[in-house]
């Protein structure tokens, strides 16, 4: 398997990861037809899957000299096993609450709210688990990216009064933002640092962790998916009849979309070993600024907000790169 050693090449792969984390969204926005997010949200599942089986029999099982996949599934344990996959089971619930919240309040809101709840809570969660970095740098960082969590809603609020639109999509926005923050725990517990072929500890190399993931997380999709499908958060209720009724292109877009967050998931377990955990995390999870940007200038969600909206927006923005660089520097000092 291919691993990477080198600190600079973790925060360029990490910022990679932000960008696949911050645009997946996108491919449904794509989507010419009215196409429900519980419809959209079944090839996504399918493109995480796919895509993680790419790159575990790719990365995953060159270099000669490190464990392959095969083999390491062939050594893996039960338990390191099941924390992948209960990782990918919790980020799916947590996800598909986020995409309800962006369904109902746009990508500009939803995600700097949920996401940006996740991107705190899931620091301190993976710096508990291995504290690399200096806590008073990373922490500040989590400060200030609380600022900028607190502007997004007050754009929101400035945007749906004038709109009159409904509030609930910050609330799934809110309910996804705590799921996600777990779910990275669980898939570094999974997996191990001795990537050789003669290891037979249990514990899986990341490409491996991945793939269990994606399983967890398709498991997930077919617990959860059907209840809001019956349940929407948006529109009348919705069957797989209305699912098979999508074109091909349309359910090829919906996979790219989970292909897309799904490389963002490698290139971000990666980096685990030489960034830690918890920096790791942190910048991969700069996404929404990524979504924000998306939301705000292509999608324009913000195009008919009142006045002074611009200026919320122009802070949340600010104070998301202060704490990003913070999280950054954490590491230096």
């Amino acid at each position: 398997m291919f691993e990477v050693q080198n600190y600079f090449l973790a925060i360029i792969l990490c910022f990679l990861a932000m960008i696949c984390w911050g645009s997946w969204q996108n491919t449904r926005n794509v989507i010419k037809r009215p196409w429900r997010f519980e419809l959209f949200y079944w090839d996504f599942s399918v493109g995480i899957v796919i895509l993680s089986l790419i790159t575990a029999f790719t990365l995953g099982s060159m270099e000669p000299a490190n464990r392959t996949f095969v083999q390491d599934v062939a050594q893996a344990h039960l338990r390191y096993i099941l924390f992948a996959i209960l990782g990918g089971f919790i980020w799916n619930l947590g996800t598909l609450l986020l995409t309800a919240g962006i369904a109902t309040t746009g990508m500009a809101v939803a995600f700097p709210i949920g996401g940006g709840i996740g991107w705190i809570l899931g620091i301190v969660v993976n710096y508990i688990g291995q504290p690399e970095g200096n806590p008073v740098w990373l922490f500040v960082g989590c400060a200030v990216i609380i600022l900028a969590i607190i502007y997004s809603m007050l754009s929101y609020k400035k945007r749906s009064v004038f709109q009159q639109k409904s509030t609930k999509g910050v609330i799934y926005a809110l309910m996804a933002g705590i799921f996600i923050a777990f779910f990275y725990r669980f898939v570094m517990m999974s997996v191990g640092t001795d990537i050789s072929p003669s290891y037979t500890g249990g514990a899986l190399t990341p490409y491996t962790s991945v793939v269990f993931f994606a399983l967890g997380a398709f498991v997930s999709t077919l617990i959860f998916n059907p209840v809001f499908m019956k349940h929407p958060v948006e529109g009348e209720p919705v069957t797989m009849k209305d699912y098979f009724k999508g074109t091909s292109g349309m359910h090829f877009i919906g996979m790219l979309g989970g292909m897309i967050w799904c490389l963002g998931q490698v290139l971000s377990v990666m980096s685990a070993k030489a960034a830690s955990p918890a920096i790791a995390y942190g910048l991969s999870n700069g996404a929404p600024i990524v979504a924000a940007i998306w939301g705000i200038f292509v999608w324009k969600e913000f195009k008919d907000a009142p006045k002074g909206t611009n200026k919320l927006l122009g802070l949340m923005f600010l104070f998301y790169l202060i704490g990003l660089a913070l999280i950054i520097y954490s590491r230096y000092v």
